[in-house]
């Protein structure tokens, strides 16, 4: 299951029925800490980052055993969660799975900014933990080019500084400098950040990890401090 971006606010009525009725709860302990006292009476599995695939064996072995078990993905668990991974691990094995949507930071960032996203877009991640640079380059290129509205997730992080500007230069090749650029961080969680600058000079300001990048396509404007993409609707 979903828990949106982390505010309690954002956790869906049948996300929280899910979490009240399971047996078993396992996750990222970062994303377990947001759920503070849902938690409550529940047998909890806490692992670090990089140990997806562990959690998701643990679950599925804790779930064949006849135990309710519900996995914990931030956001959606289908974009870039823990869906997938449970569904490979499951594989041809039979097992009732039900996956509960989320808030992604995307649409979470989004609804900061204005309506960036009212429009055709891309999501693509910067992170090479699991796809090479090589395929994300490509991705980036095709996005450009395509004139996608493009949301950028894990921009920059204390080991992957050159991505972001490797990112910018290829807009840079397809859009004007003075797109409009939304930075979003800790999208609806506490102490969110939300900026509204151009492509040209989005990599003045601080990024990392826990910031989403929205840039513009070529009818993308900003007005009374609102990102918008128009639909194409007479108005």
């Amino acid at each position: 299951m979903g828990i949106g971006p982390g505010g309690r606010d954002q956790i869906t009525p049948r996300a929280r029925r899910a979490i009240r009725e399971a047996e078993a709860v396992v996750g990222y302990a970062t994303y377990l800490d947001l759920l503070g006292d849902l938690l409550a009476g529940k047998e909890v599995h806490r692992s670090p980052m990089r140990k997806e695939v562990e959690r998701c064996r643990l679950a599925v072995e804790l779930a064949l055993a006849g135990r309710r078990v519900v996995v914990i993905s931030s956001g959606d668990p289908g974009v870039y969660g823990m869906a997938g991974p449970i569904l490979e691990v499951l594989g041809e094995r039979e097992l009732p799975v039900e996956i509960i949507p989320g808030v992604t930071a995307a649409t979470a960032a989004a609804a900061a900014l204005g309506a960036p996203l009212n429009h055709d877009f891309a999501v693509i991640s910067l992170s090479d933990l699991l796809t090479p640079w090589a395929v994300i380059e490509k991705r980036l290129y095709a996005a450009a080019a395509a004139d996608f509205v493009t949301v950028l997730y894990n921009p920059k992080s204390a080991r992957r500084q050159v991505q972001i500007e490797r990112a910018v230069q290829i807009f840079l090749k397809h859009r004007e400098g003075g797109t409009p650029v939304g930075i979003v961080k800790n999208a609806d969680r506490e102490h969110e950040e939300v900026l509204l600058t151009s492509l040209k000079r989005v990599l003045e300001h601080d990024l990392d990890m826990l910031t989403t990048v929205v840039i513009g396509n070529s009818q993308t404007y900003t007005v009374n401090s609102r990102m918008i993409t128009p639909r194409g609707y007479r108005l």
